[in-house]
């Protein structure tokens, strides 16, 4: 069964901080390429960051990079986003997303197994 579950999300100030997991099946854990998007309302569902799962790339948007880190934990089928000095602009549905093309993608086409998403509320 294809499976992936997020959690962690919330309501936080500006400049505080949230981290959020995604347990994702062995299947699709095993196809090497992770990422994390958002979607805020009104816009369309944006790139965050990815992972590869053997090697530990990772690769973010130019929005995030230095504030947000994506890592993964190989024993728990568990990739994390470590978002930190958060602004009201990261309010966003976040999504895990598996299987894509490559593991540097951020392009949203490129993902086939999405999770249901988590809400991340941040005020200013």
């Amino acid at each position: 069964q294809e499976q992936l579950v997020e959690s962690g999300g919330g309501s936080v100030q500006a400049g505080g901080a949230l981290r959020l997991s995604c347990v994702i099946s062995k299947h699709l854990w095993n196809t090497k390429c992770l990422g994390w998007f958002r979607q805020a309302p009104g816009k369309e569902r944006e790139g965050v960051g990815t992972i590869d799962t053997v090697g530990g790339s990772t690769y973010y948007a130019n929005s995030v990079k230095g504030r947000f880190t994506v890592s993964r934990d190989n024993a728990k089928n568990t990739m994390y986003l470590q978002m930190n000095m958060l602004k009201p602009d990261d309010t966003a549905m976040y999504y895990c997303a598996a299987d894509a093309v490559a593991c540097w993608s951020l392009f949203t086409s490129d993902y086939r197994a999405w999770g249901q998403g988590t809400q991340v509320t941040v005020s200013s």
